[in-house]
């Protein structure tokens, strides 16, 4: 039998599944829990237009939202109807397609955060 770094109990006729990172029951487990508690975000909304490494198409970027996954990818879809146009959620971060800076602000206002707009 191999023996990994990584490697560990997967399964207890006991516990049943175990949680790979902490080594909890699954229901048990701590790490899901904290990853779920804390948003990732500053508090400040920043809402800018950027076009670095999409050659030349411009992108409105909204960064700074405290909200989970779940609720950021539903805001995200809101905006994207809203604007009419396609985009992305990633790594906490709204992406739309093209130049939507003052509908995206003015949506924000309305759901109840404070944007700044960033850059030029």
């Amino acid at each position: 039998m191999k023996s990994s770094s990584q490697g560990g109990l997967v399964y207890s006729t006991e516990t049943g599944r175990m949680c790979p990172a902490c080594r909890q029951p699954l229901a048990q487990c701590a790490c899901k829990a904290a990853a779920k508690a804390a948003p990732v975000g500053d508090g400040a909304v920043r809402v800018a237009r950027q076009t670095k490494g999409r050659g030349g198409k411009s992108v409105t970027i909204v960064k700074g939202l405290a909200l989970d996954a779940i609720a950021l990818a539903l805001l995200g879809k809101q905006l994207r109807t809203q604007c009419g146009s396609g985009g992305t959620v990633k790594d906490g971060v709204i992406e739309v397609q093209g130049d939507h800076v003052a509908a995206i602000m003015a949506a924000l206002v309305k759901l109840g955060h404070k944007p700044k707009q960033a850059g030029g």
